[in-house]
């Protein structure tokens, strides 16, 4: 379950001032942190199925799109979005899904700061150690419950690549921005 951010109470004098501050700040106070899901599907044959019905549809709106006269276009469309939402089911009835949520800043900097690389890390050029922290990370930003000694054997026997997925989900979460900063 996504986690709420906490703020103190507005100031009384910002609020007599601007009663809009009140409002924006209660959005931001129920903001919920940053998540991102991954997905594992072991059968190739529905993740190609699936990468193929959306190849197909792909292929059928762009024939469309050059024949706006040809009545047979959106039949064949219709034909072929329902073959990706077959093929979708599918992949995702035989998929699992692992769900990360953004820690909050100083829990994470904690995290970072109780494993710092070793010394042969950091003749490496490295500032953190990856190996102590990943299972930690993993698991205090898995909204499902993954415990540390999950991540650890998950890391330790996964494939490089999707050790590497793992790692990069619940760390790069971390990194998530929603926001853009533009003209006032």
């Amino acid at each position: 379950m996504p986690t709420k951010t906490t703020t103190p109470a507005p100031p009384a004098e910002a609020v007599a001032k601007d009663a809009h501050w009140a409002a924006t700040r209660e959005r931001l106070r129920n903001r919920t942190r940053p998540t991102v899901a991954l997905t594992i599907c072991d059968d190739l044959d529905l993740r190609v199925a699936l990468e193929t019905a959306k190849h197909t549809l792909r292929r059928i709106k762009a024939e469309a799109d050059d024949r706006p006269d040809d009545k047979t276009g959106p039949a064949g469309i219709a034909a072929a979005e329902q073959g990706v939402a077959d093929a979708q089911e599918a992949y995702d009835a035989a998929s699992i899904v692992l769900r990360f949520q953004a820690l909050p800043r100083l829990e994470f900097e904690a995290l970072k700061k109780a494993h710092p690389a070793t010394e042969e890390q950091a003749e490496d050029g490295h500032d953190l150690n990856i190996e102590m922290l990943g299972p930690e990370l993993i698991a205090a930003a898995s909204v499902d419950g993954m415990t540390v000694d999950d991540a650890r054997e998950y890391l330790d026997t996964w494939s490089e690549a999707e050790a590497s997925a793992l790692f990069n989900a619940a760390w790069n979460v971390q990194e998530a921005a929603r926001m853009d900063l533009g003209k006032g």
